[in-house]
């Protein structure tokens, strides 16, 4: 089996990885990398076939729903079968109508289930699902010629996902010949940090709630279910309602579980801003509307009981808030990438905040391993080579971990 990293060998984002057998190829990932301006085809490895008239790209296996695993699935061919966990399929489905950009949505392949070997050619494929702030997200196992590769994905064991981590460690799949592994808190913690749990951050927001006069904004990503989880049980813990919009409703309702929070749950309510209201007229979407009326409430009621709820926010809500006077001892959770902040994605919202006199607060955990869960993931592995993927900092695996190999992007090498 031969390997190249096209993307992802000294950054965090942008993943894509090749294995070719037997003339056969398939693409683990296509990733948007995390420092692009746009989604455009410039940002396309130099990977043949992606065009879809080589018949010996197989597909391409996306691990988990992040823009930086599968939003270059835009500028190729429809034709390439695409596998991916089937409840990630319907959210990124039921997402894309409400976005700008055209997001990609997946061509039809393989839907995973964990720990169910499948076929592609000559390769035989092991999805495993693991803890990670995206949903249905997945590790691989990967075996042709005789070969077996190790694919982490992205994967934490912090998240209310965590047991999976756990008795993946204790029943490991055996004679790994190389495992290639995220490291993406390499670069943030030290080797005897750890990341904050979600059951913390629920802790953490129960005492940001109970410390708001008004209404708590939390603006967190809704395919972030994990964090929509811990946001309504803190709400529960301190008299709140959730309120969510029809985006949220759409991407709840489209994970197929009736365990995570859903529009028609008591303690959960449907806003309808007015942004949304248009797109709603426009494209004709009342019959999706009307499914997740049954708690729908208007501005009057969140003007009636500012204290008692706790918005999903996004920045589209501003103008509905600011001329519903809503925002009278409000505060403001940031619960996302801290990046998105810093590089200027919220500037706007930034002046619009100050100009409140609302205070940002910051309350988040990471979608990836600590150092210390990395290390315990490796030697239960214990692969004959390990192989730095996703991390800005390779150079610290071997702090970590013995028998570490090293391959720069757009370099072919074998096991």
């Amino acid at each position: 089996m031969r390997i190249c990293i096209h993307r992802g060998s000294k950054q965090i984002g942008g993943s894509c990885v090749e294995v070719e057998d037997e003339g056969q190829r398939l693409l683990i990932d296509l990733g948007l990398p995390l420092d692009a301006e746009s989604n455009d085809s410039q940002h396309l490895p130099a990977i043949q076939a992606l065009d879809g008239n080589d018949p010996s790209l197989l597909g391409i296996l996306i691990s988990h729903p992040h823009l930086d695993h599968f939003g270059l699935l835009a500028h190729i061919s429809p034709n390439i079968p695409i596998g991916m966990g089937a409840d990630a399929r319907r959210i990124l489905s039921a997402a894309a109508p409400f976005l700008p950009n055209n997001p990609p949505i997946p061509s039809s392949g393989w839907d995973y289930q964990s720990n169910q070997t499948f076929g592609i050619g000559p390769f035989k494929i092991t999805p495993f699902l693991v803890d990670h702030s995206a949903y249905d997200a997945y590790a691989f196992l990967i075996e042709a010629g005789g070969k077996r590769l190790f694919y982490s994905g992205d994967f934490r064991a912090h998240g209310r996902k965590s047991a999976l981590f756990y008795r993946f460690i204790e029943k490991p799949p055996c004679n790994i010949d190389a495992l290639l592994v995220e490291g993406s808190s390499l670069s943030r913690l030290s080797s005897d940090q750890r990341f904050p749990s979600e059951s913390e951050i629920e802790d953490q927001l129960v005492q940001a709630y109970s410390a708001t006069d008004g209404m708590a904004l939390i603006h967190t990503s809704a395919q972030n279910i994990d964090r929509i989880v811990s946001i309504l049980r803190a709400c529960k813990k301190t008299g709140r309602r959730l309120v969510i919009d029809l985006y949220a409703a759409a991407i709840l309702e489209a994970t197929g579980n009736q365990n995570i929070p859903q529009s028609d749950w008591p303690d959960v309510a449907l806003y309808v801003p007015q942004s949304q209201r248009i797109q709603i007229k426009k494209n004709a979407w009342f019959d999706l509307l009307k499914k997740h009326s049954k708690n729908r409430i208007f501005i009057e009621s969140l003007q009636e009981s500012p204290k008692k709820s706790t918005i999903l926010f996004r920045p589209l809500h501003c103008s509905d808030l600011e001329k519903g006077n809503c925002l009278e001892g409000a505060s403001y959770i940031y619960s996302q990438w801290e990046g998105y902040w810093e590089r200027g994605t919220y500037d706007k919202l930034k002046d619009w905040l100050e100009y409140h006199n609302i205070s940002k607060q910051s309350v988040h955990t990471s979608g990836h391993a600590s150092p210390a869960d990395l290390k315990n993931f490796v030697e239960a592995l214990a692969p004959k080579k390990v192989v730095p993927i996703h991390s800005f900092m390779p150079e610290r695996y071997a702090d970590l971990y013995t028998n570490v190999e090293q391959h720069h992007d757009g370099e072919w090498w074998k096991i």
